[in-house]
């Protein structure tokens, strides 16, 4: 019986001899089919999405990864860019997948207020450096994603309306172009491409090796949820529409449609349970919060109370995002307001009629506005800062059969959806192909034109074609 190779073993099968001079000359590993660890570096945290490299570098500093970069550009390979494996946008078959994970440095300078972070180090190792010193960095709802891959899509965590995207916080960046050189983004020095990958250019100018961030003076916050019934989720969304409006902007917050999945990660309280629930995060005077969410405790008694004071140490605990690798599908939409009609939309979709499964694992409302909105203007990702809310919808493909069917529930939502939504896409609530398909549509026009040109100023061959679609 004949085997025929596959295409990522044919590409690393006709250059075996130069794969071999490259183990040489990095201090990390590369892999190819069917090396030890190449399942494991080519998976992502998203299981749907499988990719198959010709190649795999894993990294062991940035002297690695411009090697790499420039054994690609002479065996014009495409280049990928994973850190840890979230937000994956086009798959990396037939690509140099480039693994920066084991770039994890974190250094906090607490006089300046900020920290110096490797491109594979994740939010767990920067928040308690940081709270070492009284201080935070604009991490998103789980520390267990990567530092530098979350803020080069923006970053809309639960300090957002206060203080911004995480994007905005950044300092600095030392990125390795597409020839192999090694430059530095910031202000002072190449402030365009600075500009760029700021919220604009997550995996398409280059790879990031590390960043500064400013950090933020929060230790303590009132947060947390309040479950409600799944029967009350049209008056739930529709007193949280009110009670936000004019909200102050140390409050982010969102309204949720959970259908706890039935598996041992969940609570045995929660598991197979569906409800709506209320999650924010005051990060002002801790009375002053506990007197905001007293509004909702005096509309309708919570069926479980879980917001209180927490050190922001603890943060996870908000959204109590999966922390191991699973199958999904995720899509989102923003809004200037929530209608009725556009409630009524998003509750048929996501809370299931009695004795049937839910397709949807959640949809999540977020308020945005406050400082997202405020610098929307000078951001690059400027659409998608615009709006007033966010959503993101999430579901879970066991099977080929559930897949077939969840993806053409998001599709039929987003189609009931359409009349009420602004057309902008925050890119961070994308993966896969949608990523790359909506990419422009987080731009405005002038904005778009800008990174294009910073696209063909730094890739001009498009080696990096694994990241936004931005090629002109």
């Amino acid at each position: 019986m004949t085997i025929t190779p596959t295409p990522a073993e044919s590409i690393a099968g006709s250059i075996a001899e130069s794969i071999a001079d490259l183990r040489r000359a990095v201090t990390g590993d590369v892999l190819v089919a069917g090396d030890d660890g190449y399942e494991q570096h080519s998976q992502g945290f998203n299981l749907a999405l499988v990719q198959r490299p010709a190649v795999v570098v894993v990294a062991a500093d940035t002297e690695d990864v411009a090697r790499a970069v420039r054994f690609a550009a002479d065996h014009e390979l495409p280049l990928a860019v994973q850190a840890t494996g979230h937000g994956t946008a086009r798959v990396a078959d037939g690509a140099l997948l480039l693994v920066t994970s084991r770039l994890t440095g974190v250094q906090i300078d607490p006089q300046a207020r900020t920290a110096r972070i490797e491109a594979g180090a994740k939010f767990a190792a920067v928040l308690p450096a940081a709270q070492e010193h009284g201080l935070t960095p604009l991490l998103g709802s789980t520390t267990d994603v990567g530092a530098v891959g979350y803020t080069l899509g923006g970053g809309f965590g639960w300090l957002g309306r206060r203080y911004g995207l995480c994007s905005d916080s950044a300092r600095s960046f030392e990125l390795v172009t597409a020839t192999g050189e090694v430059l530095v983004a910031c202000a002072e020095e190449n402030p365009e491409v600075f500009w760029a990958l700021k919220g604009g250019g997550a995996g398409a100018l280059g790879v990031v090796t590390s960043m500064v961030l400013e950090l933020y003076p929060v230790t303590e916050v009132y947060a947390g949820n309040l479950l409600y019934p799944a029967f009350m989720a049209r008056d739930v969304l529709r007193r949280y529409r009110d009670w936000v409006d004019g909200a102050d902007e140390r409050l982010t917050s969102s309204v949720v449609l959970m259908n706890f999945p039935p598996i041992d990660d969940v609570p045995e309280p929660l598991r197979g349970q569906s409800f709506v629930m209320v999650r924010g995060c005051w990060s002002g005077d801790l009375e002053e919060g506990a007197a905001l969410v007293d509004e909702w405790r005096a509309w309708r008694p919570p069926v479980m109370d879980l917001f209180g004071p927490l050190p922001f140490s603890a943060a996870d605990s908000i959204s109590q995002d999966p922390v191991d690798p699973l199958p999904a599908m995720v899509t989102t939409e923003c809004f200037d307001t929530l209608s009725d009609a556009a409630i009524d939309v998003l509750v048929q979709a996501a809370v299931p009629p009695p004795g049937r499964a839910p397709l949807l694992v959640f949809a999540e409302v977020r308020q945005m506005g406050g400082a997202v909105r405020a610098g929307a203007a000078q951001a690059a990702n400027d659409l998608a800062r615009q709006a007033e809310f966010v959503l993101e919808m999430v579901g879970m493909p066991v099977n080929a059969h559930v897949g077939l069917a969840l993806e053409a529930h998001l599709r039929h939502t987003r189609a009931a959806l359409a009349p009420h939504v602004t057309g902008a896409t925050y890119l961070n609530f994308t993966e896969g192909q949608e990523k790359q398909e909506r990419t422009a549509s987080a731009f405005s026009a002038a904005h778009l034109a800008r990174l294009q040109a910073v696209k063909a100023a730094l890739d001009p061959h498009d080696r990096f074609s694994h990241g936004l679609y931005l090629r002109g």
